[in-house]
C-alpha cells in the first residue's frame, strides 16, 4: 500500500468559487459565527453564575452550549480565511486534526440531545423520582460517558480515513475537511472502512434518536392522560423546540453520513454542511434558551447586578 503522506496537503474547494459573493459570504459568515461564539459561551457563563441554573436540565444544556461551540470553532474560522485571503491549502496534519474535532464535538451534541430527552422524560413521567434518577452523580457519569464515545467515535472516524492512501488529487470539494469529502480522494480501497464508519455512526445517530422518540412518545402518553388543555400546551411547548433543533440535527447527519461516499453530491453536500455547522450552533441558544422564563430572568439579574457594578464604579 502506498504511503498516505504522498499528499503532503490538501486544498480546499471553499464554499464558492464566485469572486463576487466572497465578501458577502465572509461577512455572513462572520456574523453567524460571532452570534453562535456569544450565544453559546454566553449561555454557558449563565448557568455557572446563576445557583437557579444548577439543574441537570441546564447542565446539559451547558454542555450542549459547549458542543456547539466547538464544532462551529472547529469549522467556521477557516471558512472565514478562505474567504478573506483565498488561503485554501490546509495541511495534512491540519485536515486530521479539524476533522477529528469536528466529530468529537457532532458525537457530544449528539449524545447530549438524547439525553436532553430522557432529562424530560425524567421530569415529566418520574417526577416523584426525578432526583434520584438524575442526580448531580449521574448526570456527571453521563457526560463523561458522551465525551468518551466523542473521541471513540472521532478516533475511527480520522483514523480510519486517514489510513487509507491519498496518491492523486489532493483537492477536498468541500469548505472544510469532512469526512466523506476527504475519504473520496483516496486511492485505495475504501469499502472495509467505509462500512466500518457507517456502522459506527449508524449506530451513534440511530441510539440517541431512539432514545430521543421513545422519551418523547413516553412524554406525550403521560401529558394525554392528563386529560386537559393545559396539558396538551405544556407538551407542545416542551418538546417543539427541541424537534425542531433535533429534526435538522439529525436530517442532515443521516443526509451526509450514512450513505457509502459514491452516492455523495459534494454540492448537495456543502448546502446540508452549513446548517449543522454554522446554522444550528447559532439557532440553538435561541431555540433551547431565548424562549425560557428561567433563562431570561437569569439574564435580567446578571445584566441588573452588572449595571449596577458599573454604575457604582463611576
Amino acid at each position: 500500500m502506498a504511503n498516505s503522506t504522498e499528499v503532503k496537503d490538501f486544498i480546499l474547494d471553499g464554499l464558492t468559487s464566485a469572486a463576487e459573493l466572497q465578501i458577502p459570504l465572509f461577512i455572513l459568515s462572520t456574523l453567524i459565527y460571532l452570534i453562535s461564539v456569544l450565544g453559546n459561551l454566553g449561555m454557558i457563563l449563565l448557568i455557572l453564575l446563576d445557583s437557579r441554573l444548577h439543574t441537570p436540565m441546564y447542565f446539559f444544556l451547558g454542555n450542549l452550549s459547549l458542543a456547539d461551540f466547538g464544532y462551529s470553532s472547529a469549522v467556521t474560522p477557516r471558512v472565514m480565511a478562505g474567504l478573506l485571503i483565498k488561503d485554501k491549502v490546509i495541511s495534512h496534519n491540519a485536515c486530521a486534526a479539524q476533522m477529528f474535532f469536528f466529530v468529537v464535538f457532532v458525537s457530544v451534541e449528539n449524545a447530549t440531545l438524547a439525553l436532553m430527552a430522557y432529562d424530560r422524560y425524567a421530569a415529566v413521567c418520574k417526577p416523584l423520582h426525578y432526583t434520584t434518577v438524575m442526580s448531580k452523580s449521574v448526570c456527571v457519569h453521563l457526560m463523561l460517558s458522551s465525551y468518551f464515545c466523542g473521541f471513540l467515535d472521532a478516533s475511527v472516524h480520522t483514523g480510519g480515513t486517514f489510513s487509507l492512501s491519498f496518491c492523486s488529487s489532493n483537492v477536498v470539494h468541500h469548505f472544510f475537511c469532512d469526512v466523506p469529502a476527504v475519504r473520496v480522494l483516496s486511492c485505495s480501497d475504501k469499502h472495509i472502512i467505509e462500512m466500518v464508519i457507517i456502522f459506527v455512526t449508524s449506530f451513534n445517530v440511530f441510539g440517541a434518536l431512539l432514545v430521543v422518540l421513545i422519551s418523547y412518545l413516553f412524554i406525550f402518553i403521560t401529558i394525554w392522560k392528563m386529560h386537559s388543555a393545559e396539558g396538551h400546551q405544556k407538551a407542545l411547548s416542551t418538546c417543539a423546540s427541541h424537534f425542531t433543533a433535533v429534526s435538522i440535527f439529525y436530517g442532515t447527519i443521516i443526509f451526509m453520513y450514512i450513505q457509502p461516499s459514491s452516492s455523495h453530491s459534494m454540492d448537495t453536500d456543502k448546502i446540508s454542511s452549513v446548517f449543522y455547522t454554522m446554522v444550528i450552533p447559532m439557532l440553538n441558544p435561541l431555540v433551547y434558551s431565548l424562549r425560557n422564563k428561567e433563562v431570561k430572568s437569569a439574564f435580567k439579574k446578571i445584566f441588573g447586578k452588572a449595571k449596577s457594578s458599573l454604575v457604582l464604579r463611576f
